[in-house]
């Protein structure tokens, strides 16, 4: 495979809401250079970028794939990532990997939520864009439409570089803004130049004054000379939309449609003219390996290497495959490098670009390609492949928080036996997925962006792994406490021919500070216990405290004191004032007004201001508390109080509620009292189930 500079070098991630035409877009780029024999199509087995047997079933993208082309001479490494809430994990790691987006919006739909979500991350980035309006073939063709609600919503200037050619058939060709240049269009997908038809003169001509007055605003001396002369050069148009787009003030807007392979080739010359090659990245910045100082490398091959791994693939033949970006320096196969991340040497083997599923060997990786290797032990995504002395350690990427949990229990005993190493494999591959063991019902909760994205794991668990499994809500761990105080005596005696039981020990029961959890006290003095029982007092209480008397859930907030009691010589022993203490506190606690508790979670609800009133009021349905409401230009971020058991399943209900536009974040909060009337329902509940179990 040949070896590019870095200013021969494009990294694009196309990103933009589902169903916009990103991989038909990739697609269509690939057939058009000839990196691709055939025109892939979305939803079968002839795409290069969906692959996955999910993303067949499904018809959209699961993953992030990863293809390469080469156009004008430049090599350009295209990013396809998913659109959806769903399978959000990989997009934030191509922004951050790759040097400039491609917004694709559907002229069908125009801008939706994730269109947003993704433009801010590619903000944060500080990328290069380029907007193109796809599916221009459609009858719903909005173009005015949209980039009024681009200038609105993104605060940008947008400069429509191409308008359509459309007539009653539908999308003809491409006509470029500033030559007044129509392009047609065959199965190639190459435009040939054709004679401008009348029809289209005036609305080119409308195009042409806006374009020119977008590049004239971005420059302080090109906006003078164009209201004292009425016009600009096309030098003056040519530099001036060129620093416009450099300084971030102009974003271009190109057009076409992918599926009927238009203006896909005008696209390429787009993305080679518009968007940055790595060479314009002056340096890198990372922690110093030796002293964890702030330092910089060159982005060049001189430099030291450093890179940063953005993906991980489970591959079905080769095993783990490694996807990273190389930022400085030069990788070669059969050699070693450190990871800054795990302080352990990886050797790496033959290095691949990936055309989709498809591996194309490479001589090396040099600083701005992507490559890809096969078979590391120890490296993850997010990790720094660099050099142990001289080199860098990036920042981690930003991964979202997993939304929506469930509790997964395997279906027999020889898929228990798998599922760990089954969710260790997936957890690699996904960093959306979280794991975790609850210790009070001990049910395995998996958390992830969503209900697809559940049934999604669900289905490779099976198909990858050979495991089944079955997914429910988890349970709520709630717990008991007391309001009351007594004092109580907890007397085991036992007698059965020879040696007997005989423990009695008196205990103080008394409610602590919300969150204190239990402590214990004693109290005794003039040896009423001998010293060596009253442990076993204590862990006679602490294992009555596990199964509460209200409806049988771990007691909190609890103190203890060991105030008095007796014993006997021969027949007192440990376990039996371990069941004295027991019986005292299970007696005791009946008596001082024992209550449920539920976890409360706190919840940061992102949402449309015109949804805010919608959100709100179920908040106060599922007993929220609203904590308060903080604007945020076109959105509100409101903070509340939640039942867990009230928001189990919150993320596909904001979901609904918003249009998809809303997000948000929840974490636990405190535990608090459950309304005497729920308290009946859980008490019946778990009645039940401990019958059914029975």
């Amino acid at each position: 495979m040949k070896i590019y500079q870095p200013q021969e070098i494009r990294n694009v991630a196309f990103i933009g809401h589902g169903s916009a035409g990103k991989t038909s877009i990739a697609e269509a780029i690939l057939y058009i250079t000839g990196a691709s024999d055939r025109l892939g199509k979305v939803g079968d087995n002839s795409s290069i970028m969906d692959y996955d047997p999910d993303e067949i079933k499904r018809g959209n993208s699961i993953n992030a794939s990863v293809a390469f082309c080469e156009w004008a001479k430049n090599k350009i490494n295209i990013l396809d990532t998913p659109g959806s809430n769903n399978f959000i994990a990989d997009t934030p790691a191509c922004i951050r990997i790759a040097d400039g987006a491609l917004v694709v919006i559907g002229a069908d739909d125009g801008i939706q939520y994730f269109t947003e979500k993704v433009w801010e991350w590619a903000d944060e980035a500080s990328l290069k864009k380029i907007i193109f309006i796809n599916k221009l073939d459609s009858p719903k063709t909005t173009i005015a439409s949209i980039l009024e609600g681009v200038k609105k919503k993104f605060k940008i200037n947008p400069a429509l570089l191409q308008i359509p050619y459309l007539t009653k058939e539908g999308l003809k060709g491409i006509v470029t803004v500033a030559d007044g240049s129509l392009y047609t269009y065959g199965d190639d997908g190459v435009g040939k130049k054709t004679e401008l038809p009348d029809d289209i003169k005036e609305e080119l001509d409308m195009a042409r004054e806006t374009l020119v007055e977008t590049v004239a605003e971005s420059d302080d001396e090109l906006i003078e000379h164009y209201l004292e002369s009425g016009e600009l050069t096309d030098a003056e148009f040519s530099q001036g939309l060129l620093s416009g787009i450099d300084k971030g003030e102009i974003v271009p807007v190109l057009c076409g449609s992918a599926t009927e392979n238009i203006g896909v080739d005008l696209l390429l010359n787009g993305i080679v003219e518009y968007l940055p090659s790595p060479d314009k990245r002056s340096t890198v910045s990372g922690m110093s390996i030796k002293d964890g100082s702030e330092k910089e490398l060159a982005a060049n091959d001189k430099s030291e290497f450093s890179s940063l791994v953005y993906k991980t693939v489970a591959d079905t033949y080769a095993g783990k495959l490694t996807l990273f970006r190389v930022f400085s320096g030069v990788i070669k196969p059969d050699t070693s490098v450190y990871n800054a991340n795990q302080d352990k040497q990886e050797r790496i083997g033959q290095l691949f670009a990936l055309q989709g599923k498809n591996q194309v060997p490479m001589q090396e990786v040099s600083a701005g390609d992507i490559g890809t290797v096969a078979k590391l032990k120890s490296t993850v995504t997010g990790d720094t492949l660099t050099v142990k002395n001289g080199g860098i350690k990036f920042a981690p990427i930003a991964f979202p928080t997993p939304v929506l949990s469930r509790a997964m229990a395997p279906k027999t005993r020889a898929d228990e036996e798998k599922i760990s190493n089954a969710l260790h494999r997936l957890c690699e591959e996904d960093p959306s997925i979280a794991i975790a063991r609850d210790p009070q019902t001990n049910e395995l909760i998996v958390s992830g962006m969503g209900v697809v994205h559940l049934d999604v794991i669900v289905d490779r668990m099976k198909r990858r792994f050979g495991v089944e499994v079955e997914m429910k809500p988890p349970k709520v761990p709630y717990r008991e406490t007391i309001r009351g105080s007594i004092k109580v005596q907890g007397r085991h005696k036992k007698q059965s021919g020879g040696r007997g039981q005989f423990g009695d020990a008196w205990i103080e029961i008394s409610p602590m500070e919300k969150g204190k959890g239990f402590n214990f006290e004693n109290k005794i003095v003039g040896g009423a216990i001998p010293k060596s029982y009253i442990p076993a007092v204590e862990k006679g209480v602490h294992e009555a405290m596990l199964h509460g008397c209200v409806a049988g859930y771990p007691m909190v907030d609890i103190k203890v004191a060991l105030v008095d009691g007796s014993y006997h010589d021969v027949d007192s022993s440990e376990l039996a004032f371990k069941i004295a203490g027991s019986i005292a506190f299970k007696k005791g606690v009946l008596d001082c007004k024992p209550i449920l508790l539920e976890p409360i979670m706190l919840l940061n609800v992102s949402v449309p201001t015109d949804a805010v009133g919608d959100v709100i009021g179920d908040m106060n349905s599922k007993r929220g508390k609203i904590l308060g409401v903080d604007a945020q230009d076109d959105t509100q971020n409101i903070r509340a109080h939640a039942p867990m058991a009230s928001v189990l399943n919150y993320a596909p209900e904001l979901r609904a509620m918003t249009g998809g536009r809303g997000n948000f974040v929840m974490e636990f909060s405190s535990y608090d009292d459950v309304p005497e009337h729920i308290t009946q329902k859980i008490v019946e509940q778990t009645k039940l189930e401990k019958e059914h179990k029975e």
